[in-house]
């Protein structure tokens, strides 16, 4: 299958090669495509590319060993001037979940990797982050993407479930 979709998979190993302000560029450019709700795009993005910057947070967040040779880090947030409308306040959720899907899309049409690290709703991640990042209150830490080339062949898995799948109502076992 060449769709991107069925290529991209979870890099967690990257090479020493730099990803360019171009390419970042373009990663940033897909992360702002995504649909929003009411189209209020309630998404920031913090980049990141420095070691120690890095290293400090593989001291708080549990799953971020990758970031030891991740040339490149993005933090998708959430900025709560953005989603005070009425009735999509919740939304922002599924709005920075589609920056961050589309974001590691067009790292893999780039023959980059990723893959996407959890923080909302983990409170003390969320806090960690707004201490080491100094962002302001009103904006809220919802992802981290670790991105970088691939170190060796990346062979995505194909995850197709016909069992998963329910026609006109819930067809279960």
């Amino acid at each position: 299958m060449d769709n991107m979709i069925f290529k991209r998979t979870s890099v967690r190993k990257y090479t020493d090669q730099p990803v360019t302000k171009e390419q970042i560029g373009m990663l940033l450019r897909a992360g702002m495509a995504a649909p929003s709700a009411k189209n209020v795009q309630p998404w920031e993005f913090v980049v990141i590319q420095n070691r120690e910057t890095m290293l400090k947070i593989m001291e708080f967040h549990p799953y971020s060993s990758m970031l030891e040779k991740a040339p490149l880090v993005i933090l998708v947030c959430g900025n709560r001037a953005k989603i005070a409308v009425e009735g999509i306040e919740d939304l922002w959720v599924q709005d920075c979940a589609a920056a961050t899907q589309n974001i590691l899309l067009e790292a893999t049409e780039l023959g980059l990797g990723g893959v996407w690290l959890g923080v909302y709703p983990k409170k003390e991640v969320i806090n960690h982050f707004a201490e080491l990042l100094i962002l302001p209150d009103n904006i809220i830490p919802f992802s981290l993407l670790s991105i970088g080339y691939p170190e060796g062949e990346v062979i995505p898995k194909d995850k197709f479930n016909s069992e998963r799948i329910h026609w006109e109502r819930w067809s279960g076992k």
